[in-house]
């Protein structure tokens, strides 16, 4: 809990604790090891806030939202468009986890780095490169291009007679192709050049992930077919 509710305050991290808020000893030592600061939550809220073109308000407009700390921007900013897409994306994939029980361990590992993703663009901290369902980038590189190598099926576009585990991971792949296009948008500059490539590369790596997953169910609903076929059904 303390590491999700870290904020940023003039380019330093710090946490925010209530009156009749208590921590732990671990998350304490947590944040000390780390150099952050523990403010009481009084101090959260802001004197005034301040607008990307540096203009100041004394109070925040409905029409707008936090982007960093006191900084307001419209809600309709890009990074926020962009938070709210993985916000569906989240939502997605704890539906689909539900429904697919099987899928549900590395669905939340995926859902896991969604949430890091977001922590990493809120903070504006970099995003560290870790193994995904223990698959390095290079893994699911090669297993998402090459799926006759690893799975004896030539890449395949979802059709209606798919397996409902199948569409629903697919479902969730096209939402993650969504966010990963808006944050795109949200992090190219003047030059037209993407400012966040780690929080893009993620994002990829979780599509190819999904895709990867669409062909592990394919594979077994085509197992679930031969046994069928055998079996005289």
């Amino acid at each position: 809990a303390v590491r999700a509710n870290l904020r940023n305050r003039q380019g330093k991290r710090v946490f925010y604790l209530g009156a009749e808020d208590r921590i732990t000893q671990e998350a304490q030592d947590y944040l000390r090891d780390r150099g952050i600061e523990i403010l009481s939550a009084m101090q959260a809220k802001p004197q005034y806030f301040v607008l990307e073109n540096g203009a100041t308000l004394e109070k925040k407009p409905e029409s707008m939202t936090h982007l960093q700390g006191n900084v307001l921007v419209s809600k309709t900013h890009p990074r926020i468009a962009f938070r709210g897409a993985l916000d569906e994306l989240e939502g997605a994939l704890l539906l689909c986890g539900k429904r697919l029980p099987h899928q549900a361990g590395k669905l939340q590992e995926i859902l896991e780095l969604a949430r890091k993703i977001l922590s990493c663009e809120v903070m504006d901290e970099p995003l560290q490169e870790t193994h995904l369902c223990g698959y390095t980038q290079e893994n699911l590189h090669h297993r998402s291009h090459f799926p006759q190598k690893y799975y004896n099926i030539a890449h395949f576009m979802p059709e209606m007679g798919d397996s409902l585990a199948v569409l629903e991971l697919n479902g969730v792949r096209t939402v993650c192709r969504r966010v990963e296009l808006m944050a795109a948008k949200a992090f190219e500059n003047e030059k037209g050049l993407c400012t966040r490539q780690d929080l893009l590369q993620a994002l990829n790596r979780m599509s190819s992930m999904l895709y990867v997953l669409m062909l592990e169910e394919k594979c077994r609903g085509s197992a679930n077919g031969r046994k069928a076929d055998s079996e005289g059904y």
